[in-house]
């Protein structure tokens, strides 16, 4: 099916005019913003809670700035919208634009771990009641948005961190939208995810030059058909919505996990499958950096209804084991 669109021109192929912009569509005016206070119910750390959500230091959906600001370029069910939250005394102090800003402002308070319960976490180790201690601000965020996860978790499949993020970085510039509202006029301007059908559009050879395999782009093109399926797994209980995603073929317990955690702020969608979690947290709670998932589970059994509350905590107190074999090798296929 790929075979029928022509390649779009580059910089570097097209002699003279303007180059388009990804997806032909134009940056949008600032345009006012929409606000909205919110008084959190305890300590709150912005970068703790929606770090999560950031896809490497070059995410174009996400930045953090000097001023303390966290900004995000968001698909949402009403439009693209951009939202900037900041800290400002004991308030977080919100501003969104473009069509999907009423949509974000509505879930702030879920989007900043309104919905958690910190205190339903009782520690079992000494490692992680010092974590706990040490980060009060960490809250689990829920986004009500299933595709905006989805996506780079399948890109992030057998993969290193860098590859996946490379990847997600090139498809969303190329063929996602400029972000509304002042992020899109940023210096390095942000933009938003393509929609479901701009997905299913993407012609293989820029899969391939995005250093997607077969493998991976395949799954992202099924998701995409059933997207509006998938995204009705919010409103299901975190083991349900797991279960209808891995329907789709390519989708397995590691990504589904890893979509519900952001998606639903799922406290006990612990990741199995990780090449690094299990040692991390082996070596953390018994010294073994060897364990397998089946160690690591056993391990966090005293966590159940909070298994990967207590994962983030165990990745956060910095107890790791040192590294004694090479990294993963980088393998583009991009360059082949």
């Amino acid at each position: 099916m790929a075979g029928r669109f022509a390649p779009r021109p580059t910089p570097t192929t097209l002699r003279g005019g303007d180059v388009a912009l990804p997806g032909g569509v134009p940056r949008q005016a600032a345009g006012a913003a929409r606000a909205r206070r919110y008084v959190p119910g305890g300590p709150l750390d912005l970068g703790l809670v929606l770090g999560p959500l950031r896809r490497g230091p070059g995410d174009p959906t996400f930045r953090a700035t000097r001023d303390g600001s966290v900004w995000r370029a968001v698909r949402t069910p009403a439009g693209p919208g951009t939202l900037r939250v900041y800290g400002q005394g004991g308030e977080v102090c919100a501003q969104a634009w473009g069509p999907g800003a009423d949509w974000l402002l509505e879930r702030l308070p879920e989007l900043l771990g309104a919905a958690d319960d910190p205190e339903a976490f009782v520690p079992r180790h000494r490692v992680v009641a010092l974590a706990r201690h040490r980060r009060p601000g960490l809250r689990l965020t829920r986004t009500g948005l299933v595709l905006e996860s989805l996506i780079p978790s399948v890109l992030e499949q057998k993969v290193t961190t860098d590859e996946a993020y490379r990847a997600w970085r090139l498809l969303v510039r190329r063929f996602g939208e400029p972000a509304p509202g002042p992020a899109g006029a940023f210096e390095r301007p942000m933009w938003v995810m393509p929609a479901p059908r701009t997905w299913a559009l993407i012609p293989s050879w820029e899969w391939h030059r995005a250093g997607v395999d077969d493998k991976r782009a395949s799954t992202i093109l099924r998701a995409v058909r059933v997207a509006a399926r998938l995204e009705q797994a919010v409103g299901m209980p975190a083991v349900e919505a797991r279960a209808r995603l891995e329907v789709v073929p390519g989708i397995g317990p590691w990504t589904s996990a890893e979509v519900v955690q952001r998606s639903h702020g799922a406290a006990d969608a612990v990741t199995v499958g990780d090449l690094h979690l299990p040692g991390i947290v082996g070596w953390a709670l018994a010294g073994d950096r060897h364990a397998d998932d089946s160690v690591m589970l056993e391990l966090l059994e005293p966590y159940a209804g909070q298994r990967h509350r207590a994962a983030r905590l165990i990745l956060l107190s910095g107890h790791a084991p040192a590294r004694r074999a090479p990294k993963m090798p980088r393998v583009d296929i991009g360059l082949l």
